[in-house]
């Protein structure tokens, strides 16, 4: 029988090393990622002008970055998947690049709420074909015990994605205005929508694992891989403590920025410099960190990939208590670097671990469909809650109280998930 397990040395003899083009694929999809979260990061920093133009309330716009965008997101994600599954999944990441990017630009124009949300839903119905095609592509083009680190520097494009959008974006709207940010970031993506496929080479599916490596691959049914998903209680664990977890760090991520104007009295200029230094160094080190983590602690036990997010949002929780606390924006912003930072350690660890768990012609629908779970149930809920609670209330910061309790039932289903992979590692242990 052919060892599925590859030596941390790299690929099989038969195959190079990772070499020139799978560090290209990767900066090329990392900067499409970027603009993924740049594009959708724009939404809540200009929030406040967006509100003052369009006469719009916390409710609504909580809509807009929530449930409007995560029901495209996450539902065409699912057919996307499939198809990139069975097509050239580089082709995908270009055509979805161009259509939100369009939509982005639609944004700009846009005269009246309604308007507004059909461009938003469209940036989300592009955006679903970017990430889980992304996550195969760079799965094929690194080996085992290198994709930790791939896929951890492959998201660092949300922190610096939203680190631009806050730095642009605020920069931009305050020279020109708010509508000629959305236009000028989405042109920009039609641009590299249209270069991306000359840069990048589709791989071959399973070329890296030593399973599939000589065999080849065949195309995955779709029904068939939707079930043994969802029948996975491990997949279904990952899928909800990244869920749970993004209720928190969508409904405070796309309200922070408007919190600290509103209630603490930062300016749109200090906000575009601190602000974005705190989600580049605080997010963009938590996720870097947890890919070189996830590479070492997973090679002693597979129970890294739910213990490093369970210890980090134990440790997130007091400093985002402590933000909430703070009463003037300077402490507030030392102390978000806290829950900044240790908030997306759960993004690389289930990522790495579906990829792990599912067949190579199963990559990207499966990515597809955990996004599926966590992102309807984080971007969906963590929004539209905390826009509800602040009209309810007449509180922001009360609004985000309310999301504390979140963190305990996060850690709780990362626990149950450390068991069961404890529990599998002992069986394989017996089998062996």
């Amino acid at each position: 029988m052919t060892d599925t397990a590859i030596p941390s040395g790299g690929a099989p003899a038969a195959r190079p090393p990772v070499g020139r083009n799978a560090w290209v694929a990767l900066g090329v999809l990392w900067f499409i990622y970027v603009l993924n979260f740049l594009d959708r990061q724009l939404l809540s920093i200009l929030a406040k002008p967006i509100q003052d133009s369009l006469n719009i309330t916390d409710g609504q716009l909580g809509l807009l970055g929530g449930l409007y965008f995560a029901f495209f997101y996450c539902f065409i994600a699912i057919p996307v998947g499939w198809l990139a599954d069975r097509t050239n999944r580089v082709a995908v990441v270009s055509i979805a690049c161009g259509i939100w990017s369009a939509a982005t630009v639609a944004c700009g124009l846009a005269k009246t709420f309604p308007q507004l949300a059909v461009a938003r839903m469209t940036v989300g119905f592009g955006e679903a074909g970017g990430v889980p095609p992304s996550y195969a592509i760079i799965t094929d083009y690194f080996p085992p015990r290198r994709r930790g680190l791939a896929l951890g520097l492959y998201n660092l494009g949300p922190p610096i994605g939203m680190a631009l959008g806050v730095l642009f974006g605020a920069r931009i709207a305050a020279e020109f205005g708010w509508r000629e940010a959305f236009i000028a970031i989405g042109a920009l993506g039609i641009l590299v929508a249209i270069v991306t496929p000359l840069l990048v080479r589709e791989p071959k599916r399973g070329g890296l694992d030593a399973a599939t490596a000589t065999t080849g691959v065949a195309k995955a049914p779709f029904w068939a891989t939707v079930g043994d998903f969802f029948r996975n209680p491990t997949l279904v664990l990952a899928a909800l403590g990244s869920g749970v977890t993004q209720i928190i760090t969508y409904g405070f991520g796309n309200f922070t920025p408007l919190y600290l104007q509103r209630e603490l009295g930062m300016t749109p200029e200090q906000l575009s410099i601190w602000f974005a230094l705190i989600v580049l160094f605080g997010m963009g080190g938590g996720i870097l960190a947890s890919g070189f983590l996830i590479d070492r602690f997973t090679r002693r036990s597979k129970t890294a990939y739910a213990m490093l997010p369970a210890i980090s949002l134990m440790v997130a929780l007091p400093f985002y208590l402590a933000f909430l606390w703070a009463p003037s924006w300077p402490l507030a912003l030392l102390i978000l670097l806290g829950p900044t930072l240790m908030n997306y350690f759960y993004l690389s660890s289930s990522v790495a671990l579906v990829q792990e768990e599912v067949a190579p012609n199963k990559r990207v629908l499966s990515g597809a469909l955990l996004l599926l779970v966590m992102n309807f149930i984080g971007m969906a809920v963590g929004p539209t809650w905390v826009g509800y609670a602040s009209d309810h209330f007449g509180s922001l910061r009360t609004a985000l109280y309310t999301l504390a309790p979140v963190y305990l039932v996060a850690i709780g289903i990362f626990l149950v998930l450390a068991r069961r992979l404890g529990r599998d590692k002992s069986r394989a242990g017996d089998v062996a």
